[in-house]
C-alpha cells in the first residue's frame, strides 16, 4: 500500500461528501435553524405553506444535530463506496475515528449562536473578526472561514482512515 495515495484517495472523497451532504443534503430548515438560539430565536417560514415557526435553543441543537448526522452519513456512504470502488479497504475503527471526528468539528463549527459560537470566537481571537462579518461583494466571510475549518478537519480524518487501511 502507497499511503500518501490512500491518503489522498480518502481526502478527495471525503471532501466531496461533504459538499454533498452541506449543499445538497442538508435541508432548508436544518440551515436556517441551526444556529438559533433562546437569545436569538429564529422564524423560519416554511417555503411551501408559508407558515412561520420560532425556533429557540433546543431547535437549534436538534437541528444542527440532524444536519450532522446526515452530513456524515454522506461522507461515510460516499467515502465507503469510493475506497471499495478503488480497492481501499479502511480500518473499521479508524474509519469510526474519522467520521467521528468529522462529526464532532462540523457540529462545533456549525452551532454559530450569534456572539457565542467557536467560528465567531476564534474569528475575534485571531484578528478576523471583519473579515467573519463580511457579507458584501459577492464574498461571506463567516461561509470561507466554516469551509475552510471543515477542509482543515477533513484532512486530520483522512489521515486518521489511512491508519492501518490497506489495498486490495
Amino acid at each position: 500500500m502507497h499511503r500518501p495515495a490512500v491518503f489522498a484517495a480518502l481526502l478527495g472523497l471525503a471532501r466531496a461528501a461533504s459538499a454533498v451532504g452541506d449543499f445538497w443534503v442538508q435541508t432548508d430548515f436544518c440551515a436556517r435553524v441551526k444556529g438559533a438560539s433562546d437569545d436569538a430565536p429564529v422564524i423560519y417560514e416554511d417555503p411551501a405553506t408559508k407558515e412561520k415557526t420560532t425556533h429557540g435553543t433546543a431547535d437549534g441543537r436538534k437541528a444542527c444535530l440532524h444536519h450532522c448526522l446526515t452530513y456524515t452519513a454522506t461522507q461515510a456512504i460516499v467515502t465507503g463506496l469510493g475506497a471499495r470502488a478503488l480497492g481501499i479497504r479502511v480500518h473499521p475503527g479508524a474509519a469510526a475515528a474519522a467520521l467521528a471526528l468529522s462529526f464532532g468539528t462540523h457540529y462545533i463549527a456549525d452551532r454559530r449562536v450569534p456572539g457565542h459560537g467557536v467560528l465567531e470566537k476564534l474569528a475575534d481571537k485571531t484578528g478576523k473578526t471583519n473579515f467573519y462579518k463580511l457579507a458584501s461583494h459577492g464574498m461571506n466571510g463567516a461561509f470561507h472561514l466554516d469551509h475552510s475549518w471543515h477542509h482543515g478537519w477533513e484532512t486530520v480524518a483522512a489521515l486518521i482512515a489511512t491508519t492501518k487501511a490497506i489495498t486490495r
